[in-house]
């Protein structure tokens, strides 16, 4: 069936109520009843959680053959803790595992040896990047991955679409009755935002710290009435490498233009007043845009009502300057960002519920005026991809880029032109993952591209001094410096669905043929 977007969804995934995307606003007013845990009561006096080993608590949790397991990443690069639960699910024999994990990265390349034996027979994630995602792209992964965007994430786990068995939470701290923090300890993350759904919905929670503390270990991230058990091991995760490459600060000219031009579309939009609300991503011109607000603010007067999604040192920065009344957060993404969300007044650990979930009463995504978003293609629909690379290889991660895109007032999306002589905007994009409905204007370093159904924004930058272009133009500069890339040959072979925030399907990934 063919959907909003013009993708050709295969009618064997559209079965239990699954549904084609339909637009960004499709579910608007839809109705459901939460799904809930199944409950063991403890009502004996309970000294401690506390187990011996992990073998113990999965033992204890009743794991068996063809669950679902659920993790978070706040460690990001620097996680232990997946590796070490699947290690020990695998020497124990269990089989046809579904990984729910709110993303994989390259720190958990060793878990592809175990899709390859049918010990991880499904995947769910919010991001699929290194050998993971070429082993789902290869169709080693018995079932299609799921794709999902953070608030599609916890969408799908509050409605009851993923069912999680046994929730392994990594904790920085945790007391002997479970009581779990992102914060203190040797292995500090800051907060635990993501696990917090899987916390309040598994069957069972099995939490992971190398730093046991005093009970109560208060305020509580995870509440001691969801956990289980309690798993105390010598190191969860490595905080240093929760910052990688990405998260930079640039000094590319390239980076730093397109910087200037979207801070330049920012301040000439009428939602730049002051009270004003602003996500950026962890890109080089992203982090720099945020920089360069600030002169704009200063010159005018402007401050920031609220800063939202993944914190970093820039925000931190402003808000110790006066320049942002207060921080919300999901993920931190530096050191800094950690240190302040135990600190400051301001600074303040929410769920990605809160922040995301396009099924709940009003996410905090709803309230945003301005998000700054990077991009691996853009085509001439304004349609974004950010999962797929050039090759069709399955590497990158929705994030919060689909959810933000659809709840701002202003979506800016920042790529350069060409990347490695590869277009980045072009005629259509190898997967959909944000719809054109959601992306407002488009900036590179050759021009910036208002989306033609936003006239009030063509008319608020028509006179701000930017480089305007029709996204065709910016498609035909790009194919005019490196050619229009030949299409890339598939296989009937459906590896990855791309669910949309709302539970519909958007688009879905194929295998790549390979090319002799």
């Amino acid at each position: 069936m063919i959907n909003k977007v013009k993708r050709d969804i295969p009618d064997q995934f559209l079965v239990h109520d699954v549904e084609v995307f339909q637009g960004q606003y499709y579910r608007e007013g839809y109705e459901y009843r939460k799904a809930a845990p199944k409950v063991k009561a403890s009502i004996r006096p309970q000294e401690s959680k506390v187990v011996s080993d992990l073998k113990e608590a999965i033992i204890k949790s009743e794991l068996r053959d063809g669950m679902t397991v659920s993790f978070h990443h706040h460690f990001r690069d620097g996680d232990y803790i997946v590796n070490m639960v699947m290690d020990a699910i695998h020497e124990m024999g269990i089989r046809d595992i579904t990984v729910c994990a709110s993303s994989l990265g390259t720190a958990h390349a060793p878990i592809v040896r175990y899709i390859e034996d049918g010990t991880i027979t499904g995947i769910s994630s919010s991001g699929v990047r290194g050998e993971i995602g070429e082993a789902i792209s290869e169709g080693k992964l018995k079932n299609p991955a799921y794709i999902r965007c953070h608030g599609g994430r916890v969408r799908a786990i509050e409605t009851g679409d993923i069912h999680i068995d046994v929730a392994f939470i990594g904790a920085p701290t945790s007391d002997l009755y479970g009581n779990a923090r992102g914060k203190g300890g040797k292995s500090d993350c800051g907060v635990l935002s993501y696990s917090m759904v899987d916390a309040e919905y598994a069957d069972k929670v099995v939490v992971i710290t190398d730093t046991l503390v005093p009970f109560p270990n208060f305020p509580p991230s995870i509440k001691q009435v969801d956990v289980d058990y309690v798993v105390v091991v010598p190191e969860i995760g490595n905080p240093r490498k929760i910052a990688n490459e990405l998260l930079r600060f640039t000094t590319d000219p390239r980076e730093l233009l397109i910087a200037e031009y979207a801070t330049k579309a920012l301040v000439s939009t009428p939602y730049f007043r002051d009270g004003f609300s602003f996500q950026t991503g962890g890109g080089g011109p992203s982090l720099a845009v945020t920089r360069f607000l600030k002169p704009y603010m200063v010159e005018k007067d402007i401050r920031m009502g609220f800063a939202i999604g993944g914190i970093t040192k820039p925000m931190i920065d402003l808000m110790e300057e006066g320049l942002i009344g207060t921080i919300v957060d999901a993920q931190d993404f530096d050191l800094t960002s950690i240190a302040s969300v135990h600190n400051h007044p301001r600074h303040f650990e929410i769920s990605t519920s809160q922040y995301a979930n396009p099924m709940n009463k009003g996410a905090f995504v709803n309230k945003l005026d301005f998000v700054i978003l990077g991009a691996l293609e853009v085509d001439t629909d304004f349609n974004v991809n950010v999962v797929t690379g050039s090759d069709g290889v399955v590497r990158g991660a929705p994030g919060g880029h689909v959810d933000t895109a659809a709840g701002s007032k202003c979506s800016i999306i920042v790529a350069p032109l060409v990347r490695s002589r590869i277009p980045t905007i072009k005629d259509s994009v190898i997967t959909v993952t944000t719809p054109g409905e959601s992306v407002d204007i488009v900036v590179t370093e050759v021009g910036v591209a208002v989306n033609p159904a936003r006239t009030d924004l063509l008319e608020a930058l028509k006179d701000s001094g930017l480089p305007l272009m029709t996204i065709e133009k910016l498609r035909d500069e790009a194919y005019q410096l490196v050619g229009k890339p030949e299409e890339i040959q598939f296989e009937d072979e459906v590896v990855a669905l791309v669910e949309y925030r709302d539970g519909t399907l958007i688009d879905v990934v194929r295998k790549p043929k390979k090319i002799t």
